[in-house]
């Protein structure tokens, strides 16, 4: 790969780590401490040499050799005695440093660090002491991450244009994100965010709007800003998929004005002339003339019908030959998926609808006992076998309701001594107030959790399950957009539809 040591395994492209090295020292008498000029690149997961020596050459057996990171309690590794002192060593090296002294003789020594991880960024200091005398040396360590290839896809019409997005992972430092059409002219991002994972590592996120339906395809580029490595993923966007003025609001748009002209110019000749037989005969043209404009109405009528009809079969034909992209059409996406056979759970439709005057002070602790007994307050009733495999939907009438909690669970196939419902993995949408967010849980515990912009209130809420594809897609049947989709591990359990008036009961310690 260009831009790279030859020395570097070929196919191993995921991180790298930056060791820039540099040499500090007094000018106190006895020795000084000395490290490489150049910087020193190491494939992340692999191991790290961190070398270091006195000037002049001499025997450093019986001194103290201290590596630490910054400052001085936070330790990497101490050499003293002639061996190794793991008491001041912090936790995360412990097991994964050691020092190389096999030439310590002559003053030369290195720090093994063992799987580098991103955490290992930052300062280290290599530090002599004899006696009274001590010097080191500064150890700048820069942590280079290349990430996942691109994954781009249509997010649905937007500002008469198609919403497109590009997402992906595993990059350090932050990377660079652009957009270009096919012949490479680069194109601005309408937005862009970054986040950084548990291990350090960035998420990018990064949307454009595309309103020029002769593009044909755009490419989202993304580049490590040391080394230039770039990974690049595009999409490509069919005509009949941009927004467009319907043909038959041209027709009527052209076709009113020349009716209206006639019409005034019939009314006024028949109000120039006055005698009957005059009047007879503009009446007979004018009844004339009004039936051949009808017939030549219907005919273009006809024709544009015919027109719309040909286009929409043609649309939709493009629509089923990629329709997992397109996040758009939910009623062209349920041709794709069988109708679940679900219906309202009564006895658990009463727990959660209970009499709030009633039950002032016991309706919370109630609601829980009840539902953890009987299923998590579930309100949806499946009248047919779990879902072990296919593509399956099913609609769900939410109204103008404050809180509840819509999505599917997950049930293992193994058995477990746990309880039944601490068992249950949920990927659902859950509202609360005005609030939205996306949950993939096994309560108390949170796996996974978005927050969602959802202008509009949803009133009905359709599901997609696809089994085999790992994904549940969720659609606003209102304005037919799409909402939010899971898109994870294979699926080993089975699944069940799930919906209940309230937000899911979760610990206090693990939410965000």
């Amino acid at each position: 790969m260009a831009g790279f040591p030859s020395f570097l395994p070929a196919g191993f492209l995921p991180s790298l780590l930056l060791l820039q090295v540099s040499t500090w020292c007094s000018p106190v008498s006895g020795f000084s401490v000395k490290g490489p000029a150049q910087p020193i690149m190491v494939l992340l997961g692999a191991d790290a040499s961190l070398p270091c020596q006195l000037s002049p050459e001499q025997s450093a057996a019986h001194m103290q050799i201290r590596w630490y990171r910054a400052q001085l309690p936070s330790t990497v590794l101490v050499y003293q005695n002639g061996q190794e002192q793991g008491g001041e060593q912090m936790l995360e090296y412990r097991g994964r440093a050691e020092l190389v002294g096999d030439s310590i003789g002559k003053g030369v020594v290195a720090l093994l660090i063992q799987h580098i991880r991103a955490s290992d960024d930052g300062q280290y200091r290599c530090h002599f002491k004899d006696g009274h005398i001590s010097q080191e040396a500064i150890v700048e360590l820069r942590v280079i991450g290349l990430g996942s290839a691109p994954h781009v896809y249509m997010m649905g019409h937007e500002d008469r244009g198609i919403r497109v997005l590009c997402s992906s992972g595993g990059w350090f430092p932050k990377p660079r994100v652009q957009w270009s059409d096919m012949v490479g002219v680069k194109l601005p991002s309408l937005s862009e965010s970054q986040t950084q994972d548990g291990d350090g590592l960035f998420h990018v996120e990064a949307s454009l709007v595309v309103t020029d339906s002769s593009l044909d395809n755009v490419t989202c580029s993304i580049q490590n800003p040391f080394f230039g490595q770039e990974k690049v993923s595009s999409i490509f966007l069919p005509e009949p998929f941009f927004p467009r003025t319907s043909p038959w609001k041209t027709a009527l748009a052209g076709t009113l004005p020349l009716l209206v002209l006639l019409l005034i110019g019939i009314s006024y000749t028949g109000w120039r002339e006055h005698k009957a037989k005059e009047r007879e005969v503009k009446k007979r043209q004018e009844e004339s003339h009004d039936t051949e404009e009808m017939k030549r109405e219907k005919e273009v009528a006809l024709r544009v019908k015919m027109d719309l009809k040909a286009d929409l079969e043609r649309r939709k034909a493009l629509y089923n030959e990629d329709w997992k992209k397109a996040l758009l059409y939910p009623d062209w996406r349920k041709e794709q998926f069988q109708p679940a056979l679900v219906t309202l759970n009564h006895e658990n439709f009463h727990q959660n609808n209970s009499d709030p005057e009633r039950e002032e002070n016991i309706r919370d602790e109630t609601r829980v006992l009840l539902c953890n007994k009987q299923g998590d307050c579930n309100l949806i009733k499946l009248g047919q076998k779990e879902f072990i495999s296919g593509r399956h939907y099913w609609e769900v009438d939410i109204e103008d309701t404050d809180e509840w909690t819509l999505g599917i669970y997950e049930k293992p196939t193994e058995r477990s001594e746990l309880p039944s419902h601490l068992q249950k993995k949920f990927s659902v949408l859950e509202k609360k107030g005005r609030e939205y967010r996306a949950l993939t849980c096994s309560p108390p515990d949170i796996f996974l959790e978005e927050p969602l912009l959802i202008e509009k209130c949803p009133r009905k809420i359709v599901i997609f399950l696809d089994y085999e594809d790992s994904d549940v897609s969720f659609y606003n049947m209102a304005d037919r957009t799409h909402i939010f989709s899971f898109s994870q591990a294979n699926f080993s359990g089975s699944l069940y539809p799930y919906f209940k008036l309230k937000s899911m009961e979760l610990s206090p310690s693990v939410q965000y």
